[in-house]
């Protein structure tokens, strides 16, 4: 029902929820994935993220296994920052972005469809790849922005 009184019809997708990780190591670089996305015919520049598996599925978990899954890395500490809603013209989706501090490297396991190599960049320099236009990844730049913004207070 619109607020006119008239009905339309509206078709979204149910989505069980995400989660993407920023990565600071210990000079305070942010660790990055590089991966190719069919759907944009390119390799994108990205953090860490994954789909949670239920909408009951616990994101700080998911959380940690997809940034040890992506990277190899563990961190002694994963602190929430924000959540947002990627497309919320056409699905439910909330996605929740953690930081994650205090990277210990280990060995990464993607799954056998990811080809996945990490990189750690320079915040400011994430910053000019962003207003460059080699970042493009909505999650990536929401979660730079707010780290640049808020880093004091985290």
């Amino acid at each position: 029902m619109l607020p006119n009184g008239k009905t339309a019809n509206r078709e979204f997708m149910e989505h069980p929820g995400a989660v993407a990780i920023l990565p600071i190591d210990k000079d305070g670089k942010i660790i990055f994935v590089r991966q190719y996305r069919y759907p944009v015919l390119n390799e994108t520049l990205e953090i860490p993220a994954g789909k949670l598996h239920s909408k009951k599925d616990n994101p700080i978990k998911r959380a940690i296994a997809e940034l040890k899954e992506e990277t190899g890395f563990t961190a002694r500490s994963m602190t929430h920052i924000l959540d947002f809603w990627p497309t919320p013209a056409f699905s439910d989706e909330v996605l929740k972005i953690y930081i994650a501090k205090g990277l210990e490297p280990g060995e990464n396991s993607p799954d056998e469809d990811e080809f996945i190599n990490w990189t750690a960049i320079e915040p400011k320099k994430a910053l000019s790849l962003i207003a460059g236009g080699k970042i493009k990844d909505s999650k990536t730049i929401i979660a730079v922005y707010h780290y640049m913004l808020y880093k004091e207070k985290i």
